[in-house]
């Protein structure tokens, strides 16, 4: 591992950024930015000792969740992703509000369906759930369909852009008068407001032309899947064109499982394990229990695993086995602590300013990772006080 900096007691380096790496690990002798670590608070069904061997022990509820969720804060991540999913798992709307309490400095990202509810009330929810976590809140826009009413995607797209736009005006506390295809709206807006007075940044990922147009317009940080580095490269060019197209610019963020162990090898025989009791039809039935299984970025995420060598490994340090038992995010950074270490590093160089990390299991993985990586990463919220 490389010299590890002086750091506080929340894992923050208070020492001087170590150099930054180019797209292949190689130090360019340049400053290294600052950059959002966060977790995954696995709300939706999401966490196994052995991939796509359910354990009730490890069920999504409120104790199983909210005891990642206070270990992320104590260990010092920046901020935990609250993820929603309809047939599987727990509220992230009322965890958020019961966690809020909970924790100390982690930010909450809440994961929020566009089109799920009344908008007046979900802004004064947003607000009111800020109030209480004492302004850490920020939001992930999510724009799948809603469940028992499929929408094809060019609406759905449409719904999503008046969403976010009436949403932001809300919680900045201005009043509407907006007449959409989907939102039809005359209101003030609520008196309860966020800490900061203003919308909390909105998180955004999607692979569509219509995703990605609408994170140009109204996203401030666009979330990608697993990718090549050089694939990540790809997407933030794409998305910083498409964003100036609309004078805007947008912060990036990856969200990618880990695996890191002492040295490559137990990090390698960790990912074999997870997958050593994996039914094929099982993980089939996993993937299909997702809203977003259809999607754009889940077609990349199987083109990614297809593309692996035997070894399940696309790229070095990238193993993509993590997709056959899951939707979404389908591949994991592997390795030992220098290996992980140039592989943040890799894609922060391109253009990624903040990491959604998971492993599995997610609190104990969270630990190693806190244990063996993060204090060597110049690392903060994106957001001090979450506003936008």
């Amino acid at each position: 591992m490389s010299a590890d900096p002086s750091v506080d007691d929340a894992g923050n380096s208070n020492g001087n950024a170590s150099s930054s790496v180019d797209d292949v690990g190689n130090s360019t002798g340049s400053v290294e930015k600052n950059v959002e670590i966060s977790w995954f608070g696995a709300l939706c069904d999401d966490d196994y000792e052995f991939l796509g061997v359910p354990d009730p022990a490890l069920q999504s509820s409120w104790e199983h969740c909210s005891n990642i969720v206070t270990t992320a804060d104590r260990l010092g991540y920046d901020n935990v992703l609250l993820p929603s999913g309809y047939q599987l798992g727990i509220d992230s709307t009322s965890f958020a509000a019961a966690i809020a309490t909970h924790t100390e400095q982690i930010q909450l990202l809440l994961a929020v369906r566009m089109g799920e509810m009344w908008l007046p009330q979900l802004a004064r929810q947003i607000a009111t759930i800020d109030q209480m976590a004492g302004g850490r809140l920020t939001v992930n826009i999510i724009s799948s369909d809603i469940p028992g009413a499929p929408l094809e995607s060019a609406p759905r797209y449409q719904r999503t852009r008046e969403w976010m736009t009436v949403l932001r005006a809300l919680l900045n506390g201005e009043s509407i008068e907006f007449q959409g295809q989907f939102v039809q709206l005359s209101v003030e807006p609520p008196r309860m407001r966020t800490v900061s007075g203003k919308c909390p940044p909105f998180y955004f990922g999607g692979f569509s032309p219509a995703a990605k147009d609408t994170a140009a317009q109204h996203a401030d940080v666009f979330l990608t899947w697993p990718d090549t580095v050089s694939g990540v490269a790809d997407t933030v060019a794409d998305m910083k064109v498409q964003a100036a197209a609309y004078d805007r610019e947008l912060k990036y963020g990856l969200r990618a499982h880990v695996i890191v162990r002492e040295t490559e090898a137990e990090a390698r025989a960790a990912a074999d394990r997870l997958l050593s009791k994996l039914d094929a039809d099982e993980g089939e039935k996993i993937r299909q229990k997702s809203l977003d299984t259809a999607s754009a970025g889940v077609a990349r995420q199987n083109e990614l695993r297809d593309s692996a060598e035997d070894d399940g490994f696309v790229e070095e340090n990238l193993w993509t086995g993590v997709g056959r038992a899951r939707s979404g995010a389908g591949a994991a950074i592997v390795g030992d602590p220098d290996q992980v270490l140039a592989k943040l590093r890799a894609y922060q160089s391109v253009g990624v300013g903040a990491f959604i990390l998971s492993g599995y299991t997610h609190a104990a993985e969270a630990d190693l990772f806190a244990k063996y990586v993060l204090p060597n990463i110049n690392h903060g919220p994106l957001y001090e006080g979450s506003s936008t």
